[in-house]
């Protein structure tokens, strides 16, 4: 018999079973959420159940990881977070971030909102830069954790405005949040859907959101880049992406299916209450943008010094 044992794909073939979803975090959290709510509607679209499966560990390396070496055949899939861009800066991968996956789509994007203490005297960038420049390394700035989205954030804003801010991590949005409440520590790059609701009641001020334009949640915050800094954007967002080697049938067929879902109002009005906005685009797009922001974060780790701990 001549040609592959294995038959091709068809697209109106796929899927024939259930489809595992990787979530590189614990239940609960946002990307945990974003990861039930758009299984659950891929699994109506493509016609067979989306099981989550949570991976959490070394900040979603583990999970990842997982994903990546899974068989390419389109039943393991692996939500991406933002983070992923910033694993080859900091840790020694067992996978090549760019040659080693699939990728599919971009699910989300959003801001991190610059939230700071009720009682630091500054409502806009500008002052909080005069303020830091005026103190030198005294303002601290909060972050979930060494080598975070939200600590480079802060160092990238850092150097671009040339001031210096002190790195006080801790483990976890939620502390991090609740000291800068306290005053403990003066500012913080959160996520939006986590600072929002203490904005709203007063516990902390915006002052800043951190992508090139507003956002529907926060319409009245100001972006950095309009703030002085022009250049400055950073964009948090979640993905869907498989190992290397899938068949491109099935990733058109996901990424058809998925920017379907995405298009509906339903996922807006969910995604918009969280302060993200969908995404989509091609798989070609998603990669491009991975590629640019490993290149980002690789010069903010080395300028800033940040290490792993």
């Amino acid at each position: 018999m001549s040609g592959s044992l294995v038959a091709p794909v068809s697209a109106q073939q796929y899927p024939a079973k259930p489809l595992r979803l990787i979530v590189p975090f614990a239940p609960g959290g946002g990307s945990d959420v974003i990861g039930r709510f758009m299984a659950q509607r891929l699994a109506a679209a493509l016609g067979q159940p989306v099981v989550v499966e949570n991976r959490a560990g070394a900040g979603g390396l583990i999970g990842v990881e997982t994903g990546v070496k899974s068989a390419p055949d389109g039943y393991t899939l692996t939500l991406i977070p933002s983070s992923y861009t910033v694993y080859p800066s900091l840790y020694t991968l067992k996978f090549d971030p760019i040659a080693d996956i699939a990728p599919i789509i971009q699910f989300s994007s959003g801001p991190l909102l610059v939230v700071v203490r009720p009682s630091l005297p500054v409502t806009t960038i500008p002052e909080l830069i005069a303020l830091a420049k005026s103190k030198p390394g005294k303002l601290n700035f909060a972050s979930p954790g060494h080598g975070t989205t939200l600590q480079l954030a802060t160092e990238l804003f850092a150097s671009m405005a040339g001031v210096k801010l002190n790195h006080v991590p801790y483990k976890g949005t939620g502390p991090a949040l609740t000291d800068t409440i306290a005053g403990q520590t003066d500012l913080y790059f959160s996520g939006i859907a986590a600072a929002l609701p203490h904005v709203r009641s007063g516990r902390l001020r915006a002052i800043a959101v951190t992508t090139a334009g507003r956002v529907p949640a926060a319409r009245d915050v100001p972006t950095i880049a309009e703030s002085g800094l022009p250049d400055y954007e950073v964009v948090v967002w979640y993905g869907l992406a498989g190992p290397r080697g899938m068949s491109r049938v099935i990733v058109e067929r996901i990424n058809g299916e998925a920017a379907k879902v995405l298009k509906s109002r339903e996922v807006d009005e969910q995604f918009q209450s969280d302060g993200l906005s969908p995404a989509g685009g091609t798989p070609e797009e998603f990669l491009e943008r991975i590629r640019k922001e490993i290149e980002l974060w690789r010069k903010v780790v080395n300028d800033a010094g940040v290490k792993v701990e």
